[in-house]
């Protein structure tokens, strides 16, 4: 009986590897939100966007997370905004920023407040003349959630013009900040500028400035702002690429160069930053034709581990919520999933609709978060 048995567990399969008992929501043609149970890897429902999808407008594509989880803050290819309420898949507010079929309203980008008070957003409004379409100045605004209106124009810091920004708030939502040749930080009653930050003055005297690259926060600890950045040595006359840990709240940053920036091709995209849930790795794809690479970043031993696996045009990629699958989706109808140790795929995820916003990966306690009221 104990040979049949020592028989039985060496012929068995071994046990699937599973990401976690998180929660997947990505958005899909023409108007909908798709709800995926993580542990099961089944869809388990749909979330419709009313201000999506023909004859309305574009599908979905921009999906914000609010801080405590509770609703997603959705734009359309166009000039509208929604709100969906996560526990009751409905959709609890939409607005327009357009003033007319004459006179349309592009948001260009858009971040909530953590206390659902109002929107940071940039817009570009276009406007229909007879004879020629006549485009303003993007403008950084403060729409107030509650009035429904723009409630203040914020200047653009140093007189600069901008068609995105690249901002974020303090966890207590009293402060904001503007991640430009500088870290430039206003507080959220009138927006005013209370204090500036140089980065380059901690890591070496003479560097130039820092570059903010592309991230994804879905595990980042409040108040900290952990990235890849690219900076100016003035000396060598060359772009260095390294990994860097803002503390915000402290204004203490943490920085380890991986080496000269790399010179994308054309085609090619930024490699891109998600942490593990641990936060001790994070990871990033290169993404270049006939050429993909899983990156590791090992943010204890600070070094960097690149792999080459079989990739697809237009990658996007988030960890699991246990850390143990690496999830890559977009341009298509397929989330494909690849053991985070060994970078071996393993099976693939099919949608019935082509994806139009990031996917976003929320963890199972999220749901016991109590919400945070203004």
């Amino acid at each position: 009986m104990l040979l049949a048995a020592l028989l039985a567990v060496v012929g068995a399969a071994p046990a699937k590897l599973t990401g976690g008992n998180g929660t997947l929501y990505i958005g899909g043609w023409p108007n909908r939100i798709f709800i995926i149970d993580e542990a099961t890897e089944k869809i388990t429902g749909t979330i419709d966007v009313t201000t999506a999808g023909p004859p309305k407008g574009g599908p979905p594509r921009s999906m914000v997370l609010s801080k405590n989880k509770k609703r997603f803050y959705l734009t359309n290819s166009l000039e509208d905004v929604e709100i969906l309420d996560i526990a009751t898949r409905k959709s609890i507010d939409h607005f327009s920023m357009s003033e007319g079929r004459n006179k349309r309203t592009y948001i260009r980008g858009m971040v909530p407040d953590p206390l659902d008070r109002f929107l940071i957003m940039v817009l570009k409004v276009v406007e229909k003349k007879i004879d020629r379409y006549e485009v303003a100045p993007p403008k950084l605004v403060v729409y107030d959630l509650k009035e429904h209106k723009i409630a203040r124009t914020v200047p653009w810091p140093n007189n600069e013009e901008r068609e995105n920004v690249n901002v974020m708030f303090s966890p207590d939502g009293k402060l904001l900040y503007f991640f430009a040749d500088e870290v430039l930080i206003y507080e959220t009653t009138d927006f005013k500028q209370v204090d500036t930050w140089d980065l380059a003055r901690p890591i070496e005297e003479g560097f130039g400035r820092f570059d903010f690259g592309p991230r994804d926060t879905t595990y980042e600890e409040p108040g900290f702002y952990s990235g890849i950045f690219t900076v100016r040595d003035p000396v060598l006359n060359r772009d260095i690429m390294g990994v860097g840990r803002v503390n915000l709240t402290a204004k203490s940053f943490e920085w380890w160069p991986v080496g000269p920036a790399m010179q994308l091709s054309v085609g090619a995209r930024p490699v891109g930053f998600s942490l593990a849930p641990d936060r001790k790795r994070a990871y990033g794809v290169l993404q270049e034709i006939g050429r993909y690479e899983f990156w590791t970043f090992d943010l204890e031993r600070h070094n960097v581990v690149k792999t080459e696996f079989d990739g697809r045009p237009r990658m996007a990629l988030r960890p699991s919520t246990n850390g143990k699958l690496l999830y890559i989706y977009q341009a298509g109808s397929t989330i494909d999933l690849y053991d985070a140790s060994s970078y071996k795929y393993l099976r693939t995820m099919t949608l019935d609709a082509d994806e139009t916003t990031d996917l976003i990966v929320v963890p199972a306690d999220s749901a016991r978060t109590p919400a945070t009221q203004p």
